[in-house]
């Protein structure tokens, strides 16, 4: 499926979501949120049947940030003298919230540059997984602007406030090992490799309990805002929903029979 700037294939179970601007690395223009939100759409209407996402971008960029280019035209994102912020409420935020509250797990196959917005779409992913070459960007200092598009959310409960703070004052390139030894993503994989080992995930989280999956995304995005007892409260009320599902009494039969579990995603 074709939509602005943006491609979305189904692999089984697994959605593949491409940022496919590769002119300019990817960028990210107005015209690309709206065929972003319409990809999502599309996720949603095969609820059913998508049990994994994988967002990823084409050529050799994942994405580098907000594109700047064609300040008069549809791609804008100052609009026209609203501010360098009012794309952010109307474009980037709903996109980003979208993906916080998806029905499934998100994998990021981090495969080139990922800067600015695009290094927060980045680490929208429950599993990061880069190409060796790949680097991340801060890009904002550069331009006289601030971290955005939840990045200074983000960060610190990533790598922690110095870490983030450098990242930010310096602007300065973090490259995939580099990230990698941060604790800032999951795995680094040769370039040739990176594909096969981020699809052989995806369907690896596709084949698994979808529910007790979707409860576990919502477990760790709500525990920072949580209280001890509040994230307690939380265990216990996702523990009864898994508890009820028809994945959970296969899980423990196959436990118990010494065989692979195949869950149904119900």
């Amino acid at each position: 499926m074709q939509f602005k700037h943006v491609t979305l294939d189904f692999d089984g179970p697994v959605a593949v979501l491409k940022l496919d601007h590769p002119e300019v690395m990817n960028a990210v223009s107005i015209d690309m949120l709206g065929g972003l939100g319409e990809a999502l759409d599309a996720i949603e209407d095969k609820r059913a049947e998508v049990r994994c996402l994988v967002i990823t971008g084409a050529g050799r960029a994942f994405c580098t940030g907000a594109n700047l280019q064609g300040r008069n035209s549809g791609n804008n994102m100052s609009q026209s003298g609203k501010g360098a912020g009012a794309a952010l409420e109307t474009a980037f935020h709903p996109f980003l919230r979208r993906l916080r509250k998806l029905h499934c797990p998100i994998v990021t196959s981090v495969n080139g540059p990922a800067a600015g917005a695009g290094m927060s779409f980045a680490l929208m992913g429950d599993m990061i997984l880069c190409a060796r070459s790949s680097y991340f960007l801060q890009a904002f200092r550069r331009i006289g602007l601030v971290p955005d598009c939840g990045s200074t959310w983000l960060l610190p409960r990533l790598v922690g406030k110095a870490r983030s703070l450098e990242l930010s004052l310096l602007g300065e390139k973090l490259p995939a090992e580099k990230a990698l030894e941060w604790g800032l993503v999951n795995r680094v994989y040769d370039d040739a490799e990176l594909w096969t080992e981020t699809m052989k995930l995806a369907q690896e989280l596709a084949n698994g309990p979808t529910i007790a999956l979707s409860l576990i995304r919502k477990l760790y995005w709500d525990s920072p805002e949580n209280s001890f007892e509040e994230q307690l409260n939380l265990e216990f009320e996702s523990q009864r929903i898994a508890g009820s599902t028809d994945d959970f009494k296969e899980g423990v039969g196959a436990f118990l029979e010494k065989r692979p579990a195949k869950f149904q995603g119900k």
